[in-house]
């Protein structure tokens, strides 16, 4: 079988009339849910403790105690869910030669003028940079927050890399939430994307758009189409 550069074995056309790729499989879509939940509720807990003003939201965690108690928690969680994510998405988020060229016509991407890009894999620079981020912030955190964790770990590191660990931690936390927020308005914005992560396929014409050479390969076609 021909290796796959753009595309996964998974990909495949569902239907013809109207053209129907599938994009993400059930588990992936599951796996994909399950880290962003957990990181949600990591951000709500987080930011009951970032600040006395936001301590409110251990209420939603039925007090102080609990959300302290469930906050690292449900961070193993969401370290091993995106480690499962990671298994599965990090070959096609490598970077490759067209990604330079969307990011530097970045203005392009924001007007809608998608006929100046190049044709894209299955993802795009912007999803890519998301990709990655969320993979150094992730360690980080873990890592930080296995310091942080007295419970478990108190006698692991001396009070003063504790300290340092705190505030890396913090940093990083902010940094997450940052880019989950862009994740998520680059979701909504481009029309058609949040589609791929609830039923799992996207219309040919989004695939066509967006990342053409994603569906040349699950096609398997080899010619050039007309808005090349």
């Amino acid at each position: 079988m021909a290796r796959l550069f753009y595309s996964e074995r998974g990909d495949h056309i569902e239907s013809t009339e109207p053209v129907r790729v599938s994009r993400y499989r059930g588990i992936t879509r599951l796996n994909h849910w399950i880290t962003a939940g957990s990181l949600i509720l990591l951000a709500l807990s987080g930011l009951a403790f970032f600040s006395p003003s936001l301590y409110f939201l251990t209420g939603l965690f039925g007090g102080g105690q609990i959300a302290r108690w469930l906050h690292p928690i449900l961070g193993v969680v969401l370290f091993l869910s995106f480690a499962l994510l990671f298994l599965q998405m990090w070959r096609l988020n490598l970077p490759r030669p067209e990604d330079t060229t969307w990011v530097t016509r970045i203005g392009d991407v924001v007007t809608g003028h998608e006929e100046r890009l190049p044709e894209l894999g299955k993802y795009n620079a912007g999803q890519k940079f998301i990709f990655w981020a969320m993979s150094g912030l992730i360690l980080v955190l873990i890592v930080s927050g296995v310091m942080m964790w007295q419970q478990f770990f108190d006698g692991l590191v001396p009070i003063q890399i504790r300290r340092i660990a705190t505030l890396i931690h913090a940093l990083a936390a902010v940094a997450i939430i940052l880019v989950f927020i862009l994740h998520v308005f680059a979701a909504f914005w481009v029309r058609g994307t949040l589609r791929a992560m609830t039923r799992g396929d996207v219309t040919g014409g989004w695939a066509w758009r967006h990342h053409r050479k994603w569906l040349r390969e699950v096609a398997g076609r080899g010619d050039r189409g007309p808005a090349e």
